[in-house]
């Protein structure tokens, strides 16, 4: 609208008598707008006048408004009605000057904040480094044992675990069963979350079988989740996925955190199911429908075989050897047909599902 107005100002004209007052700076300002500053531009009219004057030296009579607007032509005192023209990069520097102005008043604004803060600032990071960091880099394999050896050693009331991956090395097991079991015997609750693929496992249940003799508390999950470690809700281990596999972990004492850490674990920890024995001799039952049911779900989802095995902590073969089952029980001859007579006959709905010969009509 203020350029609008302008340009038809510029086409109307205006009388030399009405420029002679006009001093200093110009921007655009007028009754229509409210007093609202805005660009402004030289119409064809005003560029072929500009053309004129620049060739003859001035000009007199009518102009069009944005050539002085703009301070492209300006009076000179003793030369009557004759406006003369001015450089653009001067008219443009005469104009900017303000602006420039204004701007480095903001600059040094900005500067005296910065310096009236310095002090504190520096204060800040003192304290700041001397206080302890809530987020340490673990590097290293063997840094990363030790770490948690001196925390786990600590701990005094509670130890979660989350343990994904399936069954656990022999080593591991070998190493983790004299310190867990003497987190027992001083009393520090134990839960450890695993996968499903774990009641398969023999090294894994032996252990499991040792802890839980105990006191500890073992449930396993269906789905994927993190690794972690949290002694006492004051310091949890996670893994840093920016560099190698089992290669970085992450230090956190961060109360807020550890209480996220904490939150994600409960959660998991009420969908998983519990690792029970029957007797003091008695492996728990192997939940191979639950793995098979995990299997399939995957499998409608449209994951591969690899992506699933990582999924659920199994291998590919075991994968491939469920979905095989599957397809012979329901009597499919490919992977889209499988995921077909899954939908109708309600397998992973039903719990005891693989109990039940579907119907095949």
């Amino acid at each position: 609208m203020l350029l609008g107005h302008i340009r038809k100002k510029c086409r109307s004209g205006i009388m030399i008598a009405q420029l002679r007052n006009l001093k200093g700076e110009h921007m655009c300002t007028n009754a229509d707008t409210g007093g609202t500053t805005g660009p402004v531009e030289t119409c064809a009219e005003g560029l072929e006048l500009y053309r004129e004057a620049l060739a003859r030296g001035g000009v007199a009579g009518d102009v069009p408004e944005c050539l002085v607007l703009l301070g492209l032509l300006r009076p000179v005192d003793g030369a009557g009605t004759e406006l003369v023209p001015v450089p653009p990069d001067i008219a443009a520097a005469r104009l900017s000057r303000p602006v420039e102005r204004a701007i480095s008043e903001q600059q040094n604004a900005l500067t005296d904040i910065h310096a009236s803060l310095a002090g504190a600032q520096n204060v800040y990071r003192q304290a700041q480094q001397q206080a302890k960091a809530p987020l340490r880099l673990i590097l290293g394999t063997a840094a990363i044992s030790a770490a948690l050896e001196e925390a786990v050693g600590a701990c005094r009331e509670e130890l979660l675990t989350a343990q994904p991956g399936g069954g656990r090395s022999t080593e591991l097991l070998t190493e983790a069963l004299p310190r867990d079991l003497a987190l027992q015997e001083r009393g520090v609750r134990q839960r450890t979350l695993y996968q499903h693929a774990v009641r398969t496992h023999s090294p894994t249940l032996a252990y499991i079988e040792r802890v839980s003799a105990k006191g500890a508390e073992i449930r396993t999950l269906n789905e994927v989740f993190e690794r972690m470690i949290i002694c006492d809700r004051s310091v949890a281990f996670i893994p840093d996925h920016r560099h190698e596999r089992h290669t970085a972990a992450l230090a956190v004492e961060h109360p807020g955190i550890i209480q996220f850490l904490v939150t994600s674990f409960e959660h998991q920890w009420v969908r998983a199911e519990p690792v029970v024995y029957r007797s003091a001799y008695q492996r728990p039952q192997l939940l191979t429908d639950e793995t098979r049911r995990a299997v399939l779900q995957l499998v409608v989802t449209g994951y591969t075989n690899e992506a699933i095995a990582t999924r659920l902590g199994i291998s590919s073969r075991t994968v491939a050897t469920h979905i095989q089952r599957a397809a012979e029980l329901l009597g499919s001859r490919s992977r889209a047909q499988l995921c077909y007579l899954l939908a109708r006959s309600g397998l992973l709905e039903d719990e005891h599902a693989d109990r039940v010969a579907p119907s095949r009509s």
